[in-house]
Formats: structure tokens, C-alpha cells, sequence
């Protein structure tokens, strides 16, 4: 049993699920829904199409260059069965799963902090810009406290 990827939107098609297309030339396209069939059918470039993997890695969203996708890579040559190969393999395949999942993360979090000094420098420049609704009611209360410090003055002025 292989797990195939969908010709448009990259995800898995496990056996028994999704649609096979034939072309003429017999070139075999699997489809993981009818959305992404139908999505081929009207010729549409899957770069260019926002819910994609193709489009997610062509504008920077996700990881696109890193040694840990080889492993993902499709492979024909058969092996002769070894147990202790099998276990090594699957050991070698879970580190490499939590090596991947950190380099992900981490260029998450490399991609967001652009994100937020892009959004730090908006809000300065916003404030900046309406400086004066965040000062008026500053301006308004030191009047009011002043207005009544000289009331305060003038009643022990009367008393004394």
C-alpha cells in the first residue's frame, strides 16, 4: 500500500479514496477530492491557487529547501525484507518527523517576527498620526486638577 499525493493540492490520497485520471498520452493524475479535479479539469495553475501547497511554498508560507524532505521522496527500488533494517528505518523516520516539525516552527516564528515589527511600526505611525485624540483628555484632566488646586488655595486663603 502507497500513500500518493494529490496532483494538485499536494495533500495524501490514501488507497481507495480520491479519483484517478487517465489521460490519453496514459499519464495517471490522482485527485485526493472533486475539488481539486474539477479545479484541473478548468485548467487552473495550482500555484496560483491560495488553499494549495504549491502556492503556500511559491510565496514563502511554509519551508520549501531542507535535507529532512528527501526522505519523502518517492523511491522504486526493492529492498530485500530485514527486521532489524525496518526498525532502524522507522526509528530513523520518527526522529526525522520531530527534526522537521522544529525546523518548521522555528521558520514560523522567523517569518511572524516581520509580521510584528511590520504592525509595531503601523501603530506608531497611527498614534503618531492621531496624536491628539490620546493628548486632549491628558490636557483636559491636569486643567481639571489645577482648577481645583486654586479652589483649594482660595477656600484656606478665606479661612485663614
Amino acid at each position: 500500500m502507497r500513500i500518493e499525493k494529490c496532483y494538485f493540492c499536494s495533500s495524501s490520497v490514501y488507497p481507495g479514496h480520491g479519483i484517478t485520471f487517465v489521460r490519453n498520452d496514459s499519464k495517471v493524475f490522482k485527485f485526493c477530492r472533486r475539488k481539486c479535479h474539477k479545479a484541473f479539469k478548468m485548467k487552473r495553475n495550482p500555484r496560483k491557487v491560495r488553499w494549495t501547497k504549491a502556492f503556500r511554498k511559491s510565496h514563502g508560507k511554509e519551508l520549501t529547501v531542507d535535507p529532512s524532505f528527501e526522505f519523502e521522496k518517492k523511491r522504486n527500488v526493492p529492498l530485500k525484507y530485514d527486521r532489524e533494517l525496518w526498525s532502524k528505518t522507522v526509528g530513523a523516520i520518527e526522529r526525522i518527523e520531530v527534526i522537521k516539525t522544529k525546523r518548521q516552527n522555528q521558520f514560523i516564528k522567523n517569518r511572524l517576527k516581520c509580521a510584528k515589527k511590520l504592525s509595531k511600526e503601523v501603530d506608531r505611525k497611527e498614534v503618531q498620526t492621531n496624536i491628539n485624540l490620546i493628548k486632549a483628555p491628558v490636557k483636559r484632566k491636569e486643567k481639571i486638577t489645577l482648577v481645583q488646586e486654586i479652589k483649594t488655595k482660595e477656600v484656606q486663603m478665606e479661612t485663614e
